[in-house]
């Protein structure tokens, strides 16, 4: 059997197990597994250990289970009500004035935690009631509040932007400072479109009434302290990282204990927020591991195989593609798989083949994962398979359909496309930070 018929087979019986409904980590594995010892004998079976042995000599791995501690810490401390109320007294009097203060808020709280479903958790239970009380379009309340969580993943400190660098094995510092400007470029782009399509509908936001906005500037200015929390926050975990304090482990290690200190300072930690954080936060990092342990057990059998060799021919000599065609198709073929996998499905399917790719046809990792991540957020937001989409509807009143949910999603995917093009013309809006950042 020849190798590209092999490699065919591998991925055609992996989509098949995932489309079963079953543990990514485990498909994946599986037919890691099998297919090495199908192909080399007994003796391959050591493969998936020889990852397991590579994946727990990772030191930076240590950073998942602290950075996702600390996001479902300042989850349970109730920073984000008191950021709300800030943002809702100084934005309510404009028009839409909410949507963009609930924008704003996904900003702060991406800052925070760098994963997606915490800003989702926080915009249903917070912002939804009040948008849907005063009056908000159902369409445009739901499609802020998916667009804004899928920041999280952008934002420094991403989650997603840790296992990419992990995998990919590129510097975390550099994909943090590279995905700083394109996360708030797009935040300004959700923020001018929900100006202007408010400017010539206004009956989709109405003004918060007067009574309800006639408050003092010492009132504003007290619940303007509620931000100076997140500010210290990032400075503690990304400005120590970036100014060489602390180390990236150091860093998530810092900005965990100042999470559990705030919570303490609020009295909110109590036994029952840590019993719920550590669970969590067990979940979420043993979820990580076994899907990167899968990744590199994949990508083993794919190496022995020359597997990036022969897409390389394939659509280099074969089809005779520039490699901007070649990226082309790559980021097409992100944004199918998303609309089934989730993120780290995403990566560990493609990242054995992509990767090595993207460095031979002479693009930079670093804005290859910007790209890559902007992506998962689209993917996270579309039908049929959408992870914010589930979570949206699940976590919304029953008035708000699955059918307002995926009319809302449509204007954002289209603001996220025009960021890739964006980035993709000027590589520099990623890129200018980090090689400023190592230049010193």
């Amino acid at each position: 059997m020849s190798h590209e018929l092999t490699i065919a087979l591998m991925f055609g019986s992996m989509l098949i197990l995932l489309a079963t409904g079953q543990r990514v980590f485990a498909m994946i594995g599986a037919v890691a597994a099998g297919s090495a010892m199908l192909l080399w004998g007994d003796g391959a079976a050591g493969m998936a250990f020889d990852a397991s042995i590579k994946l727990l000599n990772w030191y930076p791995l240590l950073t998942l289970p602290m950075f996702i501690f600390m996001g479902y810490m300042l989850s349970e401390s109730g920073i984000a009500s008191d950021l709300y109320e800030m943002i809702h007294e100084w934005t309510g009097g404009l028009r839409g004035g909410l949507a963009i203060g609930t924008i704003l808020l996904m900003v702060l709280i991406s800052a925070m935690n760098g994963l997606s479903v915490a800003g989702m958790a926080i915009g249903c239970s917070i912002a939804l009631p009040e948008m849907l009380k005063r009056g908000y379009d159902k369409r445009m309340l739901t499609g802020v509040i998916q667009a804004g969580s899928s920041l999280g993943i952008l934002v420094p400190p991403s989650v997603v932007l840790v296992l990419y660098g992990m995998i990919a094995r590129q510097p975390v510092s550099q994909l943090w400072l590279a995905g700083v400007f394109p996360s708030l470029i797009m935040a300004a782009f959700f923020i001018i479109y929900i100006v202007v399509r408010c400017h010539f509908q206004p009956e989709l936001a109405p003004v918060l009434p007067r009574s309800e906005r006639s408050v003092g500037w010492g009132r504003k200015l007290k619940v303007l302290q509620a931000g100076l929390l997140p500010i210290i926050l990032m400075f503690v975990v990304i400005g120590l990282f970036l100014m060489g304090i602390t180390s990236l482990v150091e860093s998530s290690a810092v900005g965990a204990l100042a999470a559990t200190a705030i919570a303490a300072c609020r009295r909110k930690l109590t036994f029952k927020v840590m019993h719920s954080t550590l669970r969590q936060t067990l979940d979420v990092s043993a979820m990580f591991m076994w899907i990167i342990l899968g990744a590199l057990c994949f990508g083993a059998v794919f190496d022995g195989l020359g597997a990036v060799k022969a897409i390389e021919q394939v659509f280099l000599n074969d089809w005779g593609l520039a490699p901007w065609q070649v990226l082309g198709l790559m980021l097409i073929s992100f944004v199918g798989l998303g609309m089934f996998l989730d993120d780290t499905a995403m990566l560990v399917i493609v990242a054995p083949l992509y990767i090595p790719l993207v460095a031979q046809l002479g693009f930079s990792p670093i804005w290859f994962g910007v790209l890559y991540t902007i992506t998962c957020q689209i993917a996270y937001i579309t039908p049929p398979f959408g992870y914010n989409l589930f979570l949206m509807k699940a976590m919304s009143p029953p008035e708000i359909t699955l059918q307002n949910i995926y009319a809302s999603i449509i204007p954002f995917v289209i603001i996220m496309l025009l960021t890739i093009v964006l980035i993709m013309v000027f590589p520099g809006i990623t890129l200018w930070l980090p090689e400023q950042f190592m230049a010193k």
